[in-house]
């Protein structure tokens, strides 16, 4: 019998299976996303207001109130009728779950326990079954360099099985055959602004390559505008250093080849690189007041997002 310690460690492998992702429903209700907790906005910066999306639908006009918000007035209404008067609004008692998953090629990478690509895929199922659990609709946009697929928004477990499904298949797909397609992370961020409606929960699960872009700034400038947004980066501990100087194979799964980490300045200028490339996605999360977690393969992705959503529902 699966023990609960087998699927809230590390993601093993390099590729998932529907069965893991499946399986993760069960941790995934000590999750709890619409709380935002301190470590969490923490992250998004001084610009931690910057969500413009009210999440609200009009209900009525009623005469003017002390304590009532004056950005509220009606103005045609006050002035047909002399007195000051307000909207009221209520507000949406839910909120749409929206994932974007990377399956890229650059995710198909990993040096120890799991590929970057299987990393997205568990921390997509965490984030699936906690929205569900939550009373939540949950939808979301898989994507390669070639295709994307959408699922729509549904609250039903068949729609959260639709989506675990489709990462599974994109996953499956990895390695991308060479030279094969041309999408870049600006236009899956135009698609996504196009299937997300205002007041949505937005979940962003990437390694971000090509999001220094200005037309990828732009379009998560006008995302964040209108819905709140979580990012996620996933990383592999090779990626940040190269291993102590040595020949190491390596292989992407059909070629082999051979790595010479004997030089020092070569470590260097690659551990520098890698820096650079982080703090320019900081600085891109933190001016738009989008925060920013570290998910790396070799810990493990339901403690991550415990870190942040792990308060019990009341």
């Amino acid at each position: 019998m699966t023990q609960l310690s087998d699927i809230t460690g590390r993601a093993r492998g390099s590729y998932v299976q529907l069965e893991q992702l499946i399986a993760q429903r069960f941790p995934a209700r000590k999750l709890q996303l619409l709380h935002r907790n301190r470590a969490l906005s923490a992250l998004a910066g001084a610009n931690k207001s910057n969500f413009r999306g009210r999440g609200i639908d009009f209900e009525e006009v009623r005469r003017y109130q002390a304590g009532d918000d004056i950005r509220s007035i009606d103005w045609r209404v006050t002035a047909r009728t002399g007195a000051a008067h307000t909207k009221l609004f209520r507000e949406e008692r839910e909120r749409p779950v929206m994932l974007l998953v990377d399956q890229r090629q650059g995710m198909f990478f990993g040096s120890r326990y799991c590929f970057k690509s299987v990393l997205a895929a568990h921390l997509a199922a965490l984030l699936t079954w906690s929205a569900l659990e939550g009373g939540d609709k949950i939808g979301g946009l898989v994507f390669n360099r070639r295709e994307h697929r959408e699922i729509k928004p549904r609250r039903s477990r068949r729609t959260a099985l639709a989506l675990l499904s489709e990462i599974c298949k994109y996953n499956a797909a990895l390695p991308a055959p060479p030279g094969e397609g041309g999408a870049t992370l600006s236009d899956t961020l135009a698609n996504l602004r196009r299937v997300t409606r205002p007041g949505s929960n937005v979940f962003l699960i990437s390694d971000f390559q090509g999001i220094e872009d200005d037309m990828a700034c732009d379009h998560l400038f006008q995302l964040a505008q209108h819905t709140q947004i979580s990012a996620i980066t996933c990383a592999d501990s090779l990626e940040m250093n190269l291993p102590r100087g040595g020949r190491y194979a390596v292989t992407d799964g059909e070629l082999r080849s051979e790595l010479n980490t004997a030089h020092q300045g070569l470590r260097e200028a690659y551990r520098e690189s890698y820096r650079q490339r982080q703090e320019a996605l900081d600085t891109i999360m933190q001016r738009l007041g989008i925060p920013l977690l570290r998910a790396t393969t070799d810990e493990s992705p339901f403690n991550l997002l415990q870190t942040y959503f792990g308060e019990a529902r009341p």
